[in-house]
């Protein structure tokens, strides 16, 4: 008999660090969400601007390329410097999950918590 005891104590301890969890993902995401990352090219020529999810939020052209009228720069430039801001949302957004589930030791939590929210 106390043996279930203590197996249901260690039961709602686990229950109740799971809702704590919960609770800092709901936080996490709300934050990522409002967060900017900054992402550039050809020198900061072109600028982009992502949340911590990744999403795009502007992108800013240097005049002097458009009156130059460099078309083709400016088409390869742009996707770079989104690649750029993404990754670095990226980045945020696994050292935000990794201080959500430091102390917490089960197996493919890890894995698991970086699906949440893509």
């Amino acid at each position: 008999m106390f043996k279930s005891l203590s197996g249901l104590a260690g039961l709602s301890g686990m229950m109740q660090q799971a809702q704590q969890v919960g609770e800092q993902m709901k936080t996490m995401q709300e934050e990522l969400r409002n967060a900017r990352v900054k992402g550039s090219a050809g020198g900061g020529l072109v600028e982009a601007i992502c949340t911590g999810h990744g999403e795009l939020v502007s992108v800013t052209i240097d005049p002097k390329l458009i009156t130059d009228g460099d078309k083709d720069l400016i088409e390869e430039l742009i996707p770079q410097a989104v690649r750029e801001a993404q990754a670095k949302g990226k980045e945020l957004h696994q050292e935000m999950m990794q201080s959500v589930t430091s102390g917490i030791n089960v197996p493919g939590l890890d894995q698991a918590l970086s699906q949440f929210g893509q």
